[in-house]
């Protein structure tokens, strides 16, 4: 069963106006791990998720998305402790193409990578759980492929996605200075567990 994987990252005695700081540090690193230089949207949400964004910004992929540098600038514009800043980049992984028939196909295909810093009143506090930055990386299919028959070709690409992630998560760490990081799912799972097992299948 498909499930939703988050990196926390929280930092010591971290003020509200270096929030801006280490979201460009945290977003700058996806570029050099399979990712995007640029930033694909931009919203801000007041008070807790429940409420409608105070601050929406789509700038498009491409020669269209904006600087990581601009992008944080504009959105943090409307700086406030109950805020949460989201931005959203482009992350590029190994993707199996089934159907039709043919043999399983792979190929790199970006997915959207959500990004985001919280005010720490922001949804009474949710920064103490979630990390002061969070990223979603959206469905842990990409790391271990259920849907589709691990053989050894199919093994090395989700190797090299896992690896992928791994190396983003530590750049990402060392670059916006965070003193602890979680990587944790929606159910609770072990990523770490659950590979292990799949792996297993191929050896």
């Amino acid at each position: 069963m498909a499930d939703t994987l988050y990196l926390s990252l929280w930092y010591p005695n971290l003020r509200l106006a270096g929030l801006g700081e280490k979201l460009t540090a945290v977003l700058t690193q996806f570029a050099a791990h399979g990712g995007e230089p640029r930033v694909y949207a931009a919203t801000v949400w007041p008070i807790s998720w429940n409420e409608p964004p105070v601050f929406q910004r789509v700038y498009g992929d491409g020669e269209g998305a904006a600087q990581i540098g601009q992008a944080v600038e504009e959105a943090l514009e409307m700086l406030h402790d109950d805020y949460a800043y989201e931005f959203q980049i482009g992350w590029n992984l190994w993707e199996v193409e089934l159907g039709g028939g043919l043999e399983p196909r792979w190929v790199r295909q970006p997915r959207l990578v959500r990004v985001t810093g919280y005010g720490p009143m922001f949804d009474e506090g949710a920064y103490e759980q979630d990390g002061h930055l969070r990223i979603d990386f959206g469905s842990d299919q990409a790391f271990l492929q259920e849907g589709a028959e691990l053989d050894s070709v199919a093994a090395r690409h989700v190797e090299q996605n896992v690896r992928q992630l791994v190396e983003l998560s530590g750049a990402v760490e060392k670059a916006s200075g965070a003193t602890a990081r979680l990587m944790w799912s929606e159910l609770g799972e072990s990523l770490a567990q659950r590979l292990a097992a799949r792996l297993g299948a191929v050896n």
